[in-house]
């Protein structure tokens, strides 16, 4: 098991291969369908994006309401197909961790190549135990959007796999 602080630095980024166990800790955003959207058209129209994205990772969940004495409610992965129009410009602004479940489009694969990036797979059904991992959340950008919002979490021992290493190693293909 390879305990990684975000932002990941480049060194272990690269020592990182498809099937490795990672325990996340640090600065962990999170955004789905209408952040990625948001953030593309601000990209296309040159304009200055709500976050640095150099070496940030991302997490494609909906949260649902925090219960009593937690900062957020379960939080398990969203489908992270649903980001693939939008995550090769993403890479190449700088984000260099995407975190979701399931597989990715050959387009996404060759931009986590070209940019020496990393797809994590996050545990469907673990919705809870994540919650249990959050110390902190705090809206971003986009608060209108309610639970879709661009969010940031501190994190602790947040446990996900290597899905596609920066090689372009997948658990996807045998």
């Amino acid at each position: 098991m390879r305990r990684i602080h975000l932002p990941i630095q480049e060194s272990e980024l690269l020592s990182l291969r498809a099937f490795d166990q990672v325990l996340l800790s640090g600065k962990l955003y999170v955004g789905r369908d209408q952040v990625h959207s948001r953030l593309f058209d601000l990209l296309e129209n040159k304009q200055e994006l709500p976050l640095a994205l150099q070496g940030q990772a991302i997490y494609y969940m909906g949260p649902s309401p925090a219960p009593p004495g937690f900062p957020l409610g379960a939080c398990g992965p969203t489908t992270s197909a649903r980001m693939d129009p939008f995550a090769p410009r993403l890479l190449d602004e700088g984000l260099r961790v995407m975190v979701g479940k399931g597989p990715r489009s050959a387009a996404v694969v060759s931009s986590i190549i070209q940019n020496r990036a990393l797809y994590l797979q996050a545990y469907g059904g673990c919705g809870a135990l994540y919650a249990s991992k959050i110390q902190k959340v705090e809206t971003v950008a986009f608060a209108e959007l309610g639970p879709e919002a661009l969010l940031v979490m501190e994190v602790e021992n947040f446990p996900v796999i290597v899905a596609i290493d920066s090689n372009g190693t997948s658990v996807f293909t045998r």
